[in-house]
């Protein structure tokens, strides 16, 4: 599982002016079953979006595809972790150990 941090790099109404192509790409990830959740940072400086795919490298693939990215708006910060405690609605993503 990764918590991956967005980083807008541009000023908010750069951001606003792809938010749509962006929201479109987070739309196909949750149809994939790639995105858990997402949304806003507080204050508005970026965002965190929780996902799961088979590995960091199709996490990088997935993330270099986002309208944010190739309009160079947004920085990624990508943290994985071992999931091996969650919520019993998240229980299928649970890992183990070892």
């Amino acid at each position: 599982m990764s918590v991956l941090e967005l980083t807008y790099t541009a000023p908010l109404d750069a951001v606003d002016a792809v938010l749509e192509e962006h929201v479109a790409w987070l739309d196909e990830q949750y149809a994939q079953g790639v995105f858990l959740a997402s949304g806003r940072k507080n204050p508005r400086d970026g965002g965190v979006i929780i996902a799961v795919a088979e590995d960091r490298a199709r996490i990088e693939e997935i993330s270099a595809r986002d309208p944010f990215v190739t309009a160079g708006v947004c920085a990624y910060r990508v943290v994985e972790f071992t999931a091996t405690k969650t919520a019993p609605e998240l229980e299928r993503y649970r890992e183990r150990l070892g």
